[in-house]
């Protein structure tokens, strides 16, 4: 159903698979050296912050999925910027498939989350899709602020992803392999 908290969830995904693409974009204009470069952040360089966005979205995506959670033990699985924006951009398709599955009720279901601490936290699958986006919007307005200190321009983030502005964006999700819903 149109306007319902699956089908805005359905729509985050995409935008957010769109503002990854744009911000890997042009932090792989930066050389090697200029991406991983002390930066002030919560992760002290782009590359770490951008590989903690990927090691989080995979994590989450995890317990939605089941058990099965793998704690990387590599804060930097990804060093190389090409590498890392095609994790992430497969990652997006993953999250973005896995929205497309659900419906209000599956929203509703409650699934366990491993956070490695010995609490047994549980939690609703909508829960945890909204928090996992606010994660991404938080880490990457930081990542963001890091590439506006360097010599490429950071993108455009916060443009209008919405029903009357979406023909402007089928070319970009058709790039990234994504349809609008």
């Amino acid at each position: 159903m149109p306007g319902s908290l699956a089908d805005h969830l359905r729509q985050m995904a995409r935008n957010n698979a769109w503002a990854n693409a744009r911000l890997h974009a042009a932090c792989l204009r930066l050389t090697p050296e200029e991406f991983a470069a002390p930066r002030t952040g919560f992760f002290p360089s782009l590359r770490r912050t951008l590989n903690h966005i990927l090691i989080v979205d995979r994590s989450y995506l995890a317990d939605l999925k089941g058990p099965g959670r793998k704690h990387p033990v590599d804060p930097i699985p990804y060093p190389d910027a090409v590498d890392l924006a095609a994790a992430q951009a497969e990652t997006d398709r993953e999250l973005v498939r896995l929205c497309d599955e659900l419906d209000d009720a599956g929203l509703d279901r409650v699934v366990p989350i491993d956070r490695r601490d010995g609490v047994a936290y549980r939690e609703t699958v909508g829960a945890i899709l909204a928090h996992l986006f606010q994660h991404q919007i938080h880490h990457r307005g930081q990542a963001h602020a890091m590439l506006s200190g360097t010599r490429v321009a950071p993108p455009q983030l916060d443009e209008f992803f919405l029903a009357s502005d979406a023909p402007r964006r089928d070319a970009e999700l058709k790039r990234l392999k994504l349809e609008r819903r």
